[in-house]
């Protein structure tokens, strides 16, 4: 059995690019080449319908600003460099997560690249970018007050159906490498009942064959949902 909806917390760049002698943005190149690859074949050799990452948090803003510009150029480059190959294997490209703070050239690489592949039917690459889980819930309280839905009508469905990319299902498995035992923020609503795999690899060093071994750990799980 697989996960129907997979998610990446992908940490440790950082800390890779240090053990290795190398600064932050070789770090983070080093994790985009990565995400590439894990991506592409969590999507398309292992079909998984939708896989999630978070490549860019709200928080991250706190870093230098040397640091949020490099990583802004890295995704508007990885929006477009991924663009043509997820296209021509049918894979939509989603971006969750607030546009306040954006660049235009940013927008501009969000809108081509969910455009282009919105009919795509092959899997789902949902970005979480400028995400950040709480804020998300706050967003969606916020539109159920603006559109003056009666309170006796609200459901967990209805709730759901308010968050940033509302037809993106319950994560069924969330991946956090780096060592760190903790979700951050990571798509707080829909991981709800997700199983959690921790691994001490850097997401650089995290390989096919990793994600492998975590997907069959995946398989052998009994998911309750509180039963």
């Amino acid at each position: 059995m697989k996960p129907n909806h997979l998610g990446i917390i992908l940490d440790g760049n950082r800390r890779w690019a240090v053990a290795q002698g190398k600064t932050k943005m070789a770090g983070h190149m080093a994790g985009y080449k990565n995400f590439y690859t894990l991506s592409r074949y969590a999507l398309i050799d292992q079909k998984i319908p939708y896989v999630s990452a978070f490549v860019f948090s709200t928080e991250n803003w706190q870093r230098t600003k040397e640091e949020v510009g490099y990583l802004m150029r890295l995704v508007t480059r990885a929006l477009t460099e991924f663009l043509e190959d997820f296209h021509r294997g049918n894979i939509r490209i989603l971006v969750a997560g607030s546009r306040d703070g954006l660049d235009d050239s940013v927008l501009e690489a969000i809108e081509k690249a969910e455009t282009q592949t919105s009919g795509n039917t092959g899997g789902n690459l949902v970005l979480c970018f400028n995400y950040g889980g709480q804020a998300e819930i706050v967003q969606a309280a916020r539109n159920i007050i603006e559109q003056k839905i009666d309170p006796k009508n609200l459901t967990i469905d209805t709730f759901a159906e308010q968050l940033y990319k509302p037809e993106v299902p319950a994560l069924d498995f969330v991946i956090r490498t780096s060592g760190e035992h903790r979700l951050s923020g990571f798509m707080l609503w829909r991981s709800a009942y997700a199983e959690l795999y921790f691994t001490d690899k850097m997401w650089p060093d995290f390989t096919t064959k990793d994600l492998d071994i975590a997907l069959e750990e995946y398989a052998h799980r009994q998911r309750r949902y509180g039963k």
